[in-house]
């Protein structure tokens, strides 16, 4: 087993706290990666807290997860010690269901299994990326571009694979008009690979100190989505909307803006069942749809565009002793536009 050091809730909605557990050894398809940086999703804080579920406790969070390959099993062909190397949202999946086949494992029809708060197929507790190491399975684990900043690389693995898996599955490029809703750790993703596909891009927000930096980040336009209207305004345009916030709003208003045929997709978490009038979706045959992740091949898709345009997530680097802090500032909707813990300097690494 390989001793590992990390930062766990002990128990549900504690602070985070060091926490020394074990690793498996590495399987013949394994590889072990020493973290030198993890994100933290605003989801971390949610499982935390068992907003969502109940929680497996002592729970070591983190998804975003980056750092280097240290030892590899002897099947493995895709890395070698030393290479850059990557950990998402999942570490297994069932691999048989269709939805596996079609490189879909985060639906997979069985249960993807997280990478931290589940139970593998083991029957053992998955812990996160708040840890000096990670041992994963060589189809789960992501090779990152070189020329990234690899802390700003981070949170690519949720934040940029969220938003970038819709953009390609309702082919998001020149010639159409995205909207984005929120500009926060997943809206200013979306806004980044939405102009570097070629569409145009529409930043939605309620606050007009953001419309500087959207228009920094890529958009053609800002619009402020409580005026009414700058709103009626951009009506019957759209072919994509991103909507990135989990604070409960109205989305009817932006039903109203989509194209015929076109899509509001779901990628926030309100707490409350949205209230959508039929009549809106009916007449244009418009769509409200959800999107969560991306699938392995997907996500290294998205790895590599990332790669191609120089695009990273804009992010705060962190010491480990204030992830609580990070807690607290993230719910306070402080940051820009993603932490990132660094893991590294944490355990002597860097």
């Amino acid at each position: 087993m390989i001793a590992t050091k990390g930062y766990a809730a002990k128990t549900a909605k504690a602070h985070i706290e060091p926490f020394s557990f074990e690793r498996r050894d590495p399987l013949p398809n394994d590889v072990v990666i020493a973290i030198e940086y993890c994100g933290i999703c605003h989801s971390d804080v949610h499982q935390v807290n068992n907003d969502w579920f109940p929680g497996i406790f002592p729970m070591v969070p983190g998804h975003e997860i980056v750092g280097r390959v240290s030892q590899v099993g002897s099947a493995v062909k895709k890395f070698k010690v030393g290479d850059l190397a990557g950990v998402g949202c999942m570490v297994d999946s069932c691999r048989k269901c269709e939805s596996c086949k079609a490189g879909l494992e985060q639906y997979c029809e069985v249960g993807m299994t997280l990478t931290y708060n589940a139970l593998d197929k083991k029957g053992e507790p998955t812990y996160g990326g708040y840890s000096s190491t990670i041992v994963a399975d060589e189809a789960y684990t992501l090779k990152i571009p070189a020329n990234l900043n690899l802390a700003a690389t981070a949170p690519l693995l949720c934040a940029g694979i969220t938003t970038y898996s819709p953009l390609r599955h309702w082919k998001a490029g020149k010639g159409s008009k995205v909207g984005v809703v929120g500009l926060g750790g997943l809206g200013h993703m979306g806004l980044k690979l939405a102009h570097a596909m070629g569409a145009h891009v529409v930043q939605f927000t309620t606050s007009a100190k953001k419309k500087e930096d959207a228009l920094r980040l890529g958009a053609n336009e800002v619009v402020m989505s409580n005026d009414a209207n700058a709103m009626q305004a951009q009506g019957a345009s759209f072919d994509i909307i991103l909507d990135t916030v989990s604070a409960d709003h109205d989305v009817n208003g932006y039903v109203a803006l989509l194209k015929r045929d076109a899509v509001h997709v779901l990628l926030g978490a309100p707490d409350r069942p949205a209230s959508v009038s039929a009549f809106p979706l009916l007449m244009k045959r418009r769509s409200i749809a959800g999107s969560g992740i991306g699938g392995i091949q997907e996500t290294q898709e998205m790895l590599d565009f990332c790669g191609q345009h120089n695009i990273v997530s804009d992010i705060e680097l962190v010491p480990a002793t204030q992830i609580n802090e990070a807690y607290k500032r993230l719910l306070a909707n402080d940051v820009k536009y993603r932490f990132v813990v660094d893991i590294g300097r944490a355990f002597g690494k860097s």
